[in-house]
């Protein structure tokens, strides 16, 4: 797909919304909260994001922190017969607002703003799935979409955070930092052995900044496609405050509304202010 092609989106709703909580279930040290999303589309694409907020302990208590509403990439959807679409998200409490929102219980309401930005698009050869801590979270649900046959690259700082590997169906390979699960080892590294001299493969990535460059050097010397989600500080989520402009070769863009999900080729690093989860 050339830069000047439209990303295939789902289209938000106007406005926020409410969805009742159905599940919040610890993983490691991340949460996983579901959250029945009665009047929004049950096509959302792997890639885009939801703002999210509670609907009770949320701005103008504590000093009115949290305020804004955060920004989180769904990691499943899930539409049945009689429901329709249940949404799950991966967080991390670390602050206020990632705090309040891994609290929540089943029975609350969370305000949903979404699906926005654009997401990964379909491959063009083998696909490669690299996903970083709390990043795996987009990278799941586009394997729900492309299905079982893919390499599934998985790193993690502990045995406790590499919980969530276990949301993957199949055996994907994990790597952490203190080799408690897997080797000792970076996901970069696996991402090298995997990829061979011409192969035509593309790959998809999210994860911390470090790792996102790793991805982006090792396929612009192995000329592969990659696609990166990026991450960044959102106020609106809509493009209006330009709190996570990037900087890339076609110049500065909004990740709420040009990305998340950026063409690696277009990058000169991942490494920048803002970019990165």
């Amino acid at each position: 797909m050339s830069a000047s092609e439209p990303r295939p989106r789902t289209l938000a709703p106007f406005g926020r919304r409410l969805a009742e909580v159905t599940a919040n279930e610890g993983r490691g040290p991340y949460r996983l909260i579901s959250a029945l999303d009665r009047n929004g589309p049950d096509d959302p694409r792997p890639g885009q994001f939801y703002m999210l907020a509670t609907a009770a302990g949320w701005g103008g208590v504590s000093g009115e922190r949290p305020y804004l509403p955060r920004a989180f990439s769904f990691c499943r959807v899930r539409n049945g017969s009689d429901v329709r679409p249940t949404l799950d998200f991966l967080l991390e409490a670390i602050g206020p607002g990632t705090a309040r929102l891994g609290a929540v219980e089943p029975g609350e309401e969370m305000w949903l703003t979404g699906p926005l930005g654009v997401g990964f698009t379909p491959p063009n050869g083998r696909p490669i799935l690299v996903g970083g801590g709390i990043g795996v979270a987009p990278i799941l649900c586009l394997h729900d979409e492309l299905g079982t046959s893919v390499s599934v690259l998985l790193g993690f700082r502990s045995g406790a955070h590499a919980a969530v590997a276990a949301l993957f169906p199949g055996e994907p390979a994990v790597v952490t930092d203190d080799g408690s699960v897997g080797r000792r080892a970076l996901v970069t590294e696996l991402l090298r052995e995997e990829l061979g001299a011409g192969d035509d493969a593309t790959v998809y990535a999210c994860g911390p900044p470090a790792m996102l460059e790793g991805v982006r050097a090792i396929c612009a010397e192995r000329e592969v496609p990659a696609q990166l989600a990026l991450e960044s500080g959102m106020a609106c989520g809509f493009g209006a405050c330009y709190g996570c402009v990037v900087p890339t070769r076609r110049g500065f863009l909004r990740l709420c509304v040009d990305g998340p999900v950026l063409d690696a080729a277009d990058l000169e690093s991942a490494i920048g202010p803002g970019a990165g989860h």
